[in-house]
């Protein structure tokens, strides 16, 4: 859940020095580590003055680092909880939160949330001031870019069908990956899932079979609300999803329940190695 509305003050004109410390970044905080550094100041560029407030706000947000939505997601919200100990706070550039709100916006809306007002891009400095800058232009030539999951309706879950008819849904599709879903059990009332992906076939081109994974538990995240409908218990439950690549773009087309005593899906994954479409 994203509990994003109204909680940042930005630091401006805090007293850099006796009233900041630094202090070892919590291991509550799992998204600001390994990001290069340890300590962090507390105050930090959020106003929080206690470990026990970062913790709390900052754990809102580990949902939607863990969706990937931006390769900056990660620097750009630790960099205000989590400041890096030096001798002056380094904010964000306003390019930095420009190119993370623009990519993660559309995740938050798929959960009922916009971008707060309280994260107003205009408050962080220019790219010519000192301060964290996107990646350099040619970052995308350098790294292979996968599509990306988008929010989207939730396809029905089907019960019923012959492996005749699962067959012709292959042949207009680019990939069949089997899913097995179940709730974790938490402590936090959030909703937490065990994912686990095994790719059936990819028709897609370069795409490779973890990226793929990566990419449909991506999906799973971001639309959270047909996660949590294919997981009623804490039973693990399993599915096969049927989609296709459009425009940089992962669209989930079909969803099928793969129950035990059904064969008809496992028939039509054994056919398709040597099924010719019409």
């Amino acid at each position: 859940v994203f509990a994003v509305n109204g909680f940042l003050r930005v630091a401006t004109g805090l007293d850099i020095g006796l009233s900041t410390k630094c202090v070892v970044i919590p291991k509550e905080m799992g998204m600001c580590h390994k990001i290069g550094y340890s300590e962090m100041r507390l105050p930090n560029l959020m106003g929080h003055t206690s470990m026990a407030e970062v913790i709390l706000k900052s754990t809102t947000w580990q949902h939607l680092v863990h969706t990937d939505c931006h390769p900056h997601v990660r620097t750009f919200l630790c960099s205000l909880f989590a400041p890096i100990c030096l001798d002056t706070f380094i904010h964000p550039c306003r390019s930095m939160c420009v190119a993370v709100r623009d990519s993660c916006t559309p995740v938050l809306l798929c959960h009922g949330h916009s971008w707060p007002a309280s994260l107003d891009c205009n408050r962080f400095p220019g790219d010519e001031d000192m301060c964290l800058a996107p990646l350099a232009k040619d970052y995308k030539y350098l790294h292979k870019v996968v599509p990306k999951p988008t929010c989207q309706t939730c396809p029905a879950v089907e019960e019923f069908f012959t492996h005749k008819r699962v067959l012709e849904v292959f042949c207009d599709s680019n990939f069949a990956v089997k899913v097995k879903l179940s709730k974790k059990r938490t402590a936090s009332e959030d909703q937490e899932y065990n994912i686990e992906c095994q790719v059936e076939f990819i028709t897609q081109g370069s795409l490779l079979p973890y990226e793929t994974q990566s990419m449909l538990q991506q999906w799973l995240l971001i639309n959270e609300k047909c996660t949590e409908r294919m997981t009623p218990t804490h039973r693990p439950m399993v599915y096969l999803f049927v989609g296709n690549i459009e425009e940089g773009i992962i669209l989930v087309n079909q969803v099928y329940r793969w129950q035990r005593k059904d064969s008809q899906l496992t028939l039509a994954t054994q056919k398709w190695r040597y099924h010719k479409c019409l």
